[in-house]
């Protein structure tokens, strides 16, 4: 038996990455997940590889040859045995393959559901983020335009300042020189 490599746990990015997923982590297949599920999906998975298929073709070319060369004698031409091999081997191979493929398409769907779900949250989140900054530009707006406004006010008091100033300073100098 194989030993398992010591799971890592995930980091708070990964956590947060896989939150739309998470909902969905106690779903079993419609097959279960025990210990023959499991065997039959990486048995059918086995299926597909360059090992296998080049190891049935060494398996089928040595039991021909011995066969036909009188090596031995178990299942001589039209290999009868060999034929009822593949068709047992078939037999087991399709809904394998099938259990396989139904678990795969089951956790597709719910990643794809979790998926879609992630890009509806980023959806509203850019949503909401658009209405806060047109809010934010519009106060800015306001707030310049209320600056703008309070900058001409200090203006003209300052030049009614300066004006005041100035005819006051006049006053003052009739006042000291009467002579004049």
């Amino acid at each position: 038996m194989a030993k398992k490599s010591p799971s890592i746990p995930p980091s708070s990015d990964q956590k947060a990455y896989f939150r739309f997923h998470a909902p969905h982590a106690h779903l079993q297949s419609i097959f279960g997940d025990d210990w023959f599920a499991l065997k039959a999906e990486a048995f059918a998975r086995f299926f597909g590889t360059p090992t296998f298929l080049i190891g049935q073709t060494a398996v089928v070319t040595l039991w021909i040859v011995a066969n036909t060369t009188g090596i031995v004698k178990f299942d001589i031409y039209p290999f009868i045995l060999l034929n009822l091999a593949f068709s047992l081997q078939a037999a087991y191979a399709a809904p394998l393959i099938l259990l396989a493929q139904t678990r795969q398409a089951d956790r597709d769907k719910v990643n794809a559901d979790a998926d879609a779900r992630h890009r509806e949250a980023l959806a509203t989140a850019s949503t909401e983020r658009l209405a806060v900054a047109a809010t934010q530009t519009e106060l800015l707006v306001d707030l310049v335009k209320q600056n703008t406004h309070l900058t001409e006010t200090v203006r003209d008091l300052t030049e009614r300042v300066s004006g005041l100033t100035m005819e006051l300073h006049k006053q003052l100098c009739v006042v000291k020189n009467p002579e004049d």
